[in-house]
């Protein structure tokens, strides 16, 4: 179906981890220009609040659109037709959601209905909660000495799907690739298992960081064995990411501030 010229094109727009400091220029134009933004449960608390304040226009109407695993939710193809209608009321819509549409978000479910319906799309990318989250922890996804690639993987499957081939992705990380897994805490038991399984060592370094570049960050350092242990003893849980692999032994590991990581990103 041909888009209308008349209708403005829905953004999905990536919030970022949590810190509105780490909103795209692209992202904060857009969001002021919004009438109508549907925003998700995991995007930062001030991040509407430090966008929105000072704007010149009318504020837009927010509706709240929570998407968040194990919890009520809204449906999906509610916030589908929410979306289309909108658009075809003529609103200038923002589908506003945590870190990037693009990972793991829902975006291409969206994409398409809007399409469907004949609603231009245009995709604001933004920051992903796992390359915050390694940040946090004082490395990256990848490092030439220690690490050839990474691989995003959900610790979530959807309703009725049989989830990650942990063998399969066990056998990649056994090559040097590091594993960030979004959504993996309620399923950290099941996972660690099926990784050392598959032959990953027990010692391979492993860490969480709950609520990625927030003021409520918190880290977590251990390995693949005691991982689980960690995840209970400290109380971790969700919205986390999980770090698995070598990229951990980084030097930047010894001066890392666990005890108070987020007052450490706002120093430099």
């Amino acid at each position: 179906m041909t888009a209308s010229p008349m209708l403005h094109p829905v953004h999905l727009v990536g919030a970022g981890p949590g810190d509105p400091e780490l909103l795209t220029l692209k992202a904060v134009r857009v969001l002021r220009q919004a009438t109508v933004i549907l925003i998700d449960d995991l995007v930062g608390e001030r991040v509407l609040e430090e966008v929105l304040d000072g704007s010149a226009l009318a504020r837009p109407r927010i509706v709240h659109v929570g998407k968040r695993g194990g919890c009520a939710s809204t449906p999906q193809a509610f916030i589908e037709k929410l979306l289309v209608r909108e658009a075809l009321a003529g609103e200038k819509v923002v589908r506003l959601k945590g870190g990037d549409p693009l990972v793991f978000g829902r975006a291409g479910e969206e994409i398409a209905a809007l399409r469907e319906a004949g609603v231009p799309v245009v995709v604001v990318n933004g920051i992903t909660a796992g390359l915050a989250a390694v940040n946090a922890l004082g490395t990256g996804w990848t490092d030439r000495r220690h690490a050839q690639g990474v691989m995003l993987v959900t610790g979530h499957a959807q309703p009725g799907a049989s989830g990650p081939d942990w063998a399969a992705i066990g056998a990649a990380a056994a090559t040097g690739i590091t594993l960030v897994i979004y959504m993996g805490v309620a399923q950290a038991p099941q996972l660690v298992a099926q990784l050392l399984a598959a032959g990953l060592p027990a010692e391979l370094p492993a860490g969480v960081v709950q609520h990625a570049s927030t003021d409520h960050q918190r880290c977590g350092l251990s390995t693949l064995g005691g991982l689980v242990e960690m995840l209970h003893s400290q109380q971790f849980g969700s919205p986390a990411v999980l770090v698995i692999g070598h990229v951990l032994d980084a030097a930047a590991l010894q001066a890392l501030p666990l005890a108070d990581p987020a007052t450490a990103l706002r120093t430099g």
